[in-house]
């Protein structure tokens, strides 16, 4: 311990905290830095040494001698060069940090789990100032938390032009702004930086990182190389300027070595293909540039060129570019040295400008956009400017049609203010310019809030997407971007738009698609997550299934539009630049998705409140009930957006609790709605939907009307008191959706939904398109099972079972029952209903649940006429909206081989009365129902039944049968309420046969009993519905009428 003390005495007497300060940091050197210590550091070392570089530190002592003496010596010198320059940029100036203290680079990645920040030469006013800024500047966001920490060792070089900070423990990743070549392998001490241990959104999918805040404080500098010229010509004195490199480049000489000076106009992205990584940059002078290839081991350069600098590269060959018409370019050597050390002063400065353009200033002359009165766009050294000509007047975009626009290349300065989606490479810089780097690959840095950043040749976009922030800025194969300043703040951000490994620009580097369908993609994502993932705070990361959702419905309802593959070495070196963002499309009208909860919540507030000049018994009148009807897509009608509407979710059968125990629903992870559906019959004509496999397919409705209803029990004593609820003595409302089965697009098709679409595709005559469809959505089964959102349990289709299947042949309306067990204190009333079917077979028993496979012989018995009452009631009574007339079914009972189950039990007659009825069967809540449709069936069971006659009004005021089938529009509907027993004999009949605008025939609620005028022309008949809209019901009884 000799050298210990002779360190301790050259700083002379010291304080207790200060000696033992002074000897963990000489112990700390002597550990993690000193070549006697060894691993990566001596290693390392070594290596540079057998380079032929001169050797910094303590390093310089390993050819010299391996005595320890000369190794002592060494850590001590080095360990007072290192309290100096501590102490020099120390805030304290009469004593020592002895707060901060020596930490390794194993100890900062395994015990700093906290992103921190740590800057010696601050004091503690200083720190709070800067933390106070940082968080004023980001609402929200909390400042990094400070440590007293110092950190020593090498800068080397890593994978893929990484920078690293190594020490004899291990190595950290390193960030830098600007960093000069001469830090490279260079011991240094750093004392300004922040340590980030995880990626901006929080997930550990990598080690921490370092960002230097400051410049490092080089220990033992080396003597700076000098100017001499090298072999071939090829040193600083023999430097070639931009114009003479390119007469170069015209005229190669093979085996030549130039050197070239002139300023960087641009700096491209670093890529890797086919497992080489590389990157280019363009020194420019007047009007002449030439290109340098970069690769191999000098591929940390790609941090130390910055657009505008003055840079010497030495020992340049010319190499042939093959795939680039340019063919030519400069490429690095082994011997290849870049030297910033003798720039001119850069005074390249880029100004916001953006602010006066977007603050709402209005122009009078609109803006044309033909190619022709396009200016020209501005040169990458220009401000950016919004003037007339870029800032264009937002127009109607209901009668505005879709544009073709050009986008312009300048360049920007800002500071990103919100991360939308780190994994689409979506963000916000100044809180008003929209960012979009899909078109670059990922860096090794994400972006956080709070980055400055500095944008050449980014393409300037105008409104290319409704959603997204009006003025966008996208980055290319041909833009730079550099961060000028780290973050001050270190808070995750929350990304549930996208995962962080880039799903989205995977699929768009795969599928090159234009940049406004890749934004509107993008939201679209957004908008499943928070639709379809709960939210909670302990919800695991978003799957990668809604990014792949999104893009299959971009893809289903965009028309396939794109410039074609990438030629990467073209968007990086022509000139002019082409890419795929030159051009991009301005559709005002581009579908809305909405939650199924955000539909509800804005169309509570559409029905009309009354109107003004009516009586007292008129208002009232009018209020008890109204009705409203708006269809999704504002060209056909009234819409409740400007813009088409979608919706995205799970069709289920109604739940117990459902508000609509008749119609099926939507459902998604906000809220669940009524949905009045139909399909297409064969012979062209609408009918309800009877097929079970929608139901558990997750499926997005490209088309759909909604229905508002409210109740009101009111008196107001005048329209003026409309505003006071003391009037209101109850009130209820309720929103359903009406929508062809035709107008929906399979996202996560259902177990079953597969088997049909197999099936239909296989039945002879149908369309070639329907079979490719069904192949392109087999691969998406995958994806549905990251999607749990389902009605029906899976897990039944290994379990034993019995079934049989059966011909609907009609069914009566929902209405309350009584099953004789009290339930809720209501004496034992449940919603049911009952339906007549033709047996087709009998009972089968099976291993398995055969769902809506094909039908089976053995499943079709003789030609009779046996039929069954089915009795549905309590959870039974969902299958309601399924069940169709003239539909064939097969009805299943799991976990059992009973055959018995399934036999319906006669009634009995009594004091010899001879009853003539069909035997009935109570349908449990676990039974399932699957529909066979023509191309399941066997060709002898399927016979075709002509729908009943349907009449008119008129028809039916002269019809003398008892059970007749009509059509007609509800026109008026009189407020009357009724007594609560008496609701459960109103319903509106057996069946609703659908049309074009159908409803299912429903009971009235239960707190009303209201009745409604029908009319056809001039006809009218009164009966007990309760729907606002075209109906066409079907076997209603005519006492009714």
């Amino acid at each position: 311990m000799g050298s210990l003390q002779v360190f301790l005495d050259r700083f002379g007497p010291s304080s207790q905290a200060e000696s033992g300060w002074l000897q963990n940091l000489f112990t700390f050197v002597h550990q993690h830095l000193s070549p006697c210590a060894g691993g990566p550091a001596h290693c390392a070392a070594v290596d540079q040494s057998a380079a032929g570089e001169p050797i910094c530190g303590p390093a310089h002592s390993i050819n010299q001698s391996a005595s320890g003496a000369s190794c002592d010596q060494g850590v001590c010198e080095l360990s007072v060069c290192v309290v100096e320059k501590i102490q020099e940029q120390s805030c304290l100036s009469s004593s020592r940090p002895v707060s901060y203290r020596p930490l390794s680079v194993s100890e900062l990645l395994s015990q700093q789990h906290l992103a921190c920040v740590s800057n010696l030469s601050w004091s503690t006013n200083q720190h709070r100032a800067w933390a106070g800024e940082a968080e004023l500047s980001l609402p929200g966001q909390r400042a990094l938390p400070r440590v007293s920490l110092l950190l020593i060792g090498w800068l080397r070089e890593g994978r893929g032009g990484e920078w690293r900070l190594a020490d004899g423990s291990g190595s950290v990743r390193c960030e830098l702004t600007c960093p000069s070549p001469l830090w490279m392998n260079r011991l240094v001490f750093l004392p300004h930086w922040n340590y980030i241990p995880h990626d901006a959104s929080g997930r550990d999918q990598e080690r921490g990182h370092l960002e230097l805040i400051g410049s490092p404080e080089l220990l033992r500098p080396r003597a700076e190389q000098g100017l001499a010229a090298g072999p071939g010509g090829a040193g600083l004195d023999g430097a070639l300027s931009v114009r003479e490199a390119a007469g170069v480049l015209r005229n190669r000489v093979r085996g030549q070595r130039v050197s070239v000076v002139g300023q960087v106009g641009s700096v491209r992205p670093l890529l890797e293909v086919a497992g080489s990584s590389f990157f280019f940059f363009c020194l420019v002078e007047d009007e002449q540039t030439v290109p340098v290839l970069v690769k191999d081991s000098n591929l940390w350069w790609s941090q130390c060129v910055c657009v505008g600098l003055r840079v010497c590269v030495t020992a340049l060959r010319v190499c042939v570019l093959r795939g680039w018409r340019g063919n030519n370019v400069l490429c690095v050597t082994d011997r290849s040295q870049i030297h910033t050390g003798y720039t001119q002063h850069h005074t390249h400065t880029l100004k916001q400008t953006l602010e006066h353009t977007l603050s709402g200033t209005t122009h009078s002359q609109p803006h044309t956009h033909s190619e022709e009165s396009e200016p020209p766009p501005p040169s990458p050294d220009d401000h950016l400017q919004m003037d007339q000509e870029e800032a264009e007047p937002e127009e109607d975009p209901v009668q505005s049609g879709v544009r073709i626009k050009r986008s312009r290349v300048i360049s920007y300065q800002g500071t990103v203010t919100e991360v939308v989606s780190e994994g689409a490479g979506l963000y916000v810089l100044d809180r008003k310019v929209g960012l979009c780097l899909a078109y670059q690959p990922p860096g090794r840095r994400k972006l956080r809030p709070g980055d400055q950043v500095e944008l050449h040749h980014v393409h300037f976009l105008y409104r290319p997407c409704p959603d997204l922030p009006p003025s966008m800025l996208c980055c290319c194969l041909g833009s730079s971007l550099r961060v000028t300043a780290f973050s001050r703040v270190g808070g995750a951000s929350c990304d549930r738009s996208c995962p962080g490994d880039g799903v989205l620009p995977r699929l768009l580097l795969q599928n090159n698609r234009g940049v406004d369908q890749y934004l509107w993609t993008c939201h679209l994502a957004s908008q499943l997550a928070h639709s379809l993932v709960p939210a909670g705070p302990h919800h695991p990361p978003l799957p990668q299934c809604v990014c792949l959702l999104s893009w299959k419905l971009s893809e289903t309802l965009w028309t396939p539009r794109g410039p074609g593959p990438r030629d990467i070495y073209s968007e990086m070196l022509d000139q002019p630049h082409s890419c795929p963002l030159d051009q991009y499309q301005v559709d005002p009208c581009v579908p809305q998705l909405l939650s199924v909860s955000e539909l509800l919540q804005s169309l509570s507030s559409l029905l009309p409140p009354g109107g003004s000049g009516l009586s007292r018994s008129q208002v009232n009148s009018a209020l008890s009930w109204s009705c409203r009807t708006l269809t999704s897509d504002p060209g056909t009608g009234d819409g409740l957006r400007p813009r088409p509407l979608l919706l995205v979710g799970v069709l289920q059968l109604p739940s117990e609790r459902s508000e609509f125990r008749q119609t099926l629903q939507l459902r998604d992870a906000t809220a669940a709605v009524g949905c009045v559906a139909t399909e297409t019959r064969e012979d062209g004509g609408q009918r309800a939907a009877f097929n079970t496999a929608w139901i558990g397919s997750l499926v997005c409705v490209r088309r759909f009307a909604m229905v508002t209803e409210r109740f009101l029990q009111s008196e107001f004593p005048s329209c003026q008191h409309l505003d006071q609820d003391r009037f209101i003595s109850h009130r209820s409302g309720r929103v359903y959706l009406q929508f062809s089965l035709d107008h929906l697009v399979i996202l996560c098709p259902s177990v079953t939904m597969v088997t049909h679409l197999r099936m239909k595709g296989a039945e002879p005559g149908s369309d070639e398109e329907e079979s490719s469809a069904m192949k392109k959505r087999r691969p998406d089964e995958a994806v549905s099972s990251s999607v749990t959102m389902t009605t029906l349990p899976e897990g039944g289709a290994s379990l034993p079972c019995v079934t049989m299947v059966i011909k609907v042949e009609s069914k009566g309306g929902v209405a309350w029952r009584n099953t004789g067990m009290g339930r809720d204190g209501e004496a034992g009333l449940e919603l049911g209903f009952s339906a007549t079917a033709l047996l087709i077979g009998p009972v089968v028993s099976w291993g398995r649940d055969p769902r809506n496979e094909p039908m089976m012989e053995r499943e079709a018995g003789p030609e009779r006429e046996e039929k069954v009452l089915l009795v549905f009631s309590g959870v039974a009574a969902r299958w309601f909206p399924v069940l169709q007339p003239s539909s064939v079914y097969r009805l299943t009972a799991l976990n059992t081989q009973d055959p018995s189950v399934l036999i319906g039990s006669s009634v009995p007659g009594q004091r010899g009365a001879e009853l003539h009825s069909d035997s009935s069967l109570q349908v449990r809540s676990d039974w399932r129902f699957h529909t066979l449709t023509r191309p399941l069936l066997l060709l002898h069971t399927w016979t075709q039944t002509p729908p009943p006659p349907v009449l008119t009004v008129s028809q039916v005021l002269d019809c003398r049968s008892e059970v007749v089938s009509f059509q007609g529009r509800i026109s008026e509907r009189v407020g009357l309420m009724a007594r609560k027993g008496r609701a459960g004999h109103a319903h509106t009949g057996r069946h609703a046969h659908s049309g074009r605008h159908t409803h299912p025939g429903r009971h009235t609620p239960r707190y009303t009993h209201t009745p409604v005028q029908v009319r056809q022309g001039q006809s009218c008949i009164t009966m007990q519905v309760s729907s606002g809209i075209q109906v066409c019901l079907s076997r209603c009884s005519s006492d009714y009428v």
